[in-house]
């Protein structure tokens, strides 16, 4: 047990000391503001204060952690040895920077209630964030400070046994188009041959009749291939079902099809399956809980994990929302453009609403690669994409965390735009 001094213990305080202690370094914390049972503690003990009470470990504190609501917080980047951070301490604290309140910044995504510019989706852009900025967005920074601060622990306490998490994997897959060509409908079918004979699309017109006359598998029908790579490699993998009604953002099978009914059946045997919320449903409540009791309806179990439809993630109004609803998991933490930490760590944790001062039920995994961004939003080919995969990976590897991947069911399709992307998904999972 690790006993804390501070002259305020604040929500603030709990929530970011519990991520970094508990969830990262696996070492049980506890609070005091009682100078006399510090003093007394025989075990490991720090101050987060002003200043130290005798010549303990001692971090020295900004005021963010002390402080309720969204102000204005003078940041500027320096180096802890070759890792960016932020909030110096001075040469009294025992590490040169407080990592507590720079977590907290970076983790509540603090930035994002502050005003910013939005994308053409009401998105907050990787490029306006401080990680991207200052060239750690690619970096888990928060898990890499903890691992610094822990060997300055080891060094005043050597004799304190400390244990060590493994590194994790979970693949995520999602289904916004279960079928490229099969499934859609009369209307919808013969839309899609008059587009591609209106855009001499003779080849693609060719495999859609092939598909809806059952002389060849649909290109994204690749759930069976998925299932076994799971299945063969005992990977952690998730399914996420867009299951709203049609719309210019919205395009997945009518969810009253019984072959998509039976698909998305056959997945949850041998898988979890979580929702995706539709693109308007981001900002109506009352669409989100018709299209959850939908999935719910199917699958016959509560649907307690979702990811947001084109990572459409307004903080904190679509927390609140997913909340409000019981979903217990979210899985949006992350850019649709970039790879890399959006909230600048590779754990999971519960967010921490700044509108209500409190730490929620809702716990947040965040995603460090998806395949859009690296295909179309950083435009990089097959070998880069691999290889920036692989650094991301060995990046969360080296502070034992959890590598998160976003790929969709059609990137396996082997398509002309998905080509090599299987043999991608494979070794991403296997290297």
């Amino acid at each position: 047990m690790l006993l804390v001094y501070t002259q305020k213990i604040t929500p603030r305080i709990n929530f970011i000391f519990k991520h970094i202690f508990v969830r990262i370094l696996q070492i049980r914390v506890k609070f005091s503001t009682k100078v006399d049972e510090f003093v007394a503690h025989n075990g490991p003990k720090i101050t987060y204060a002003k200043s130290p009470l005798a010549s303990e470990f001692f971090i020295r504190s900004h005021d963010l952690l002390f402080e309720q609501g969204i102000n204005d917080v003078d940041i500027n980047i320096s180096n802890w040895d070759e890792t960016p951070c932020f909030f110096p301490a001075g040469e009294a604290s025992s590490v040169p920077y407080d990592l507590f309140a720079a977590s907290f910044y970076l983790i509540s995504r603090y930035e994002e209630y502050l005003p910013h510019v939005q994308d053409q989706h009401e998105r907050f852009p990787a490029n306006e964030s401080l990680a991207f900025k200052n060239g750690f967005l690619e970096k888990p920074v928060i898990d890499i400070w903890a691992r610094k601060f822990l060997e300055k622990l080891k060094e005043k306490f050597p004799n304190y046994e400390i244990k060590s998490r493994e590194f994790d994997l979970i693949s995520t897959i999602d289904v916004d188009m279960a079928f490229a060509y099969k499934h859609k409908g009369v209307v919808r079918s013969i839309g899609g041959y008059i587009n591609d004979l209106v855009h001499l699309r003779f080849v693609n017109l060719w495999h859609h009749l092939l598909s809806n006359l059952n002389l060849r598998k649909d290109p994204y029908n690749t759930f069976s291939e998925i299932l076994n790579i799971k299945k063969n490699y005992k990977i952690n993998t998730l399914f996420f079902f867009l299951i709203s009604d049609f719309s210019t953002y919205d395009k997945n099978i009518s969810s009253n099809s019984t072959k998509f009914i039976s698909l998305i059946k056959s997945v949850a045997d041998y898988a979890k399956v979580g929702l995706k919320p539709s693109y308007f449903a981001v900002k109506n409540e009352e669409k989100l809980k018709k299209e959850k009791h939908r999935l719910e309806g199917i699958i016959n179990t509560p649907v307690t994990f979702s990811r947001q439809h084109y990572i459409r993630l307004i903080i904190p109004e679509t927390y609140q929302n997913l909340i409000d609803l019981d979903i217990e998991e979210d899985y949006s933490m992350g850019y649709a453009k970039h790879v890399g930490f959006r909230a600048s760590t590779c754990s999971p944790y519960y967010f921490y609403d700044l509108d209500f001062e409190i730490q929620t039920p809702l716990k947040l995994f965040p995603f460090a690669i998806m395949d859009m961004a690296l295909k179309d939003g950083m435009k990089l080919s097959n070998t880069e994409s691999l290889q920036k995969i692989i650094e991301i990976k060995n990046e969360i590897k080296k502070v034992n965390g959890t590598f998160i991947s976003v790929f969709h069911n059609d990137t396996l399709s082997e398509n002309d735009k998905w080509k090599g992307w299987s043999e991608i998904y494979k070794k991403m999972l296997i290297e």
